[in-house]
């Protein structure tokens, strides 16, 4: 077995998990927390990577495209609770569902309206589109291990602000019971407005890391979206730990499957059947596991605690 292809595609999965949790951070708090279902929170992830690449090409750097783009995407977000989801709380998930489904069709045609119809290549700053020498003589690309360790450090933070912060205890407390908590005096209905915008910025950040590899293209949310559901449901519905160990687990299984799942049908069937057969089972590796988890722990592998 050659252990250096093994490793690097190890850390292609660890990036591509690592950018499933931004993303599905985000929604681990809007659905997890908030209890509120949104499909459209991949058309902020798309928002994010268009507007960073349009900031990159006016500012001439990928690094205050970025920079500038997160708040942007979180006002973004902060307008569509205002002027949207703060209406649906009470509603039931069905009227979320239809609610959100719609604004993806609204996110995907403004986005079309501002920037075309084509998809924008992100260009990368030299110091970041190059290769590193890892030890083994393992040659990896500067900018996937920024994006492993950006990201890692993004979870670190956000698994201090929601359990070791006032701001995360009032987060956890207005999830269990908001009715109490406005009751002490709290305004429950900035608080989450504060909360939507963050999962805003969380998934925009995601779309803005991915642009330079893909591009920013309409509907690359849509396509994303429903893996990041996956990820809550087999770490646990509100669990940002979960999220976390869930999204690792399943970039590392796709990654894995694509790269090596034909290898080993080689073992059992004809090349032509394994060549056609790998690639379907691999797209299906991650809901056999999300199946295989509901059935043994419905609640996920790290629900949250009730407190």
């Amino acid at each position: 077995m050659d252990y250096s292809l093994l490793f690097i595609q190890f850390l292609n999965g660890l990036q591509l998990g690592v950018l499933l949790f931004l993303l599905a951070s985000g929604l681990t708090l809007t659905f997890g927390i908030m209890d509120f279902v949104n499909l459209a929170h991949g058309s902020f992830y798309m928002v994010g990577a268009f507007i960073c690449a349009s900031l990159t090409f006016w500012t001439g750097s990928f690094l205050w495209g970025v920079l500038l783009a997160i708040p942007l995407v979180a006002l973004v977000g902060l307008a569509t609770e205002l002027i949207v989801v703060r209406h649906l709380y009470r509603r039931d998930h069905l009227d979320h569902v239809l609610a959100t489904f719609g604004l993806i069709l609204v996110f995907d045609t403004l986005v079309q309206m501002i920037w075309g119809a084509a998809g924008i290549s992100v260009p990368l700053p030299q110091w970041l589109d190059g290769q590193v020498t890892l030890p083994g003589e393992i040659v990896f690309p500067t900018f996937r291990l920024m994006i492993i360790g950006g990201g890692l450090l993004i979870a670190a933070g956000l698994y201090y602000l929601v359990n070791h912060t006032r701001l995360g205890m009032l987060i956890r407390a207005g999830a269990s019971n908001r009715t109490m908590v406005g009751a002490l005096g709290i305004d429950i209905k900035t608080l989450f407005t504060g909360v939507f915008a963050l999962g805003a910025a969380l998934a925009g950040i995601a779309g803005m890391l991915i642009s330079p590899i893909t591009e920013a293209s309409i509907g690359m949310g849509n396509e994303i979206i429903i893996t990041a559901f996956v990820v809550i449901i087999i770490g646990g519905i509100g669990s940002m730990k979960g999220a976390f160990v869930a999204a690792l687990l399943i970039g590392l299984i796709d990654t894995m499957g694509r790269s090596f799942l034909d290898d080993i049908f080689k073992l059992a069937m004809s090349t032509e059947a394994a060549e056609t057969a790998a690639p379907a089972v691999s797209a299906m590796l991650i809901y056999i596991l999300m199946a295989i988890v509901l059935a043994v722990r419905p609640q996920g592998l790290f629900p949250p605690k009730v407190r």
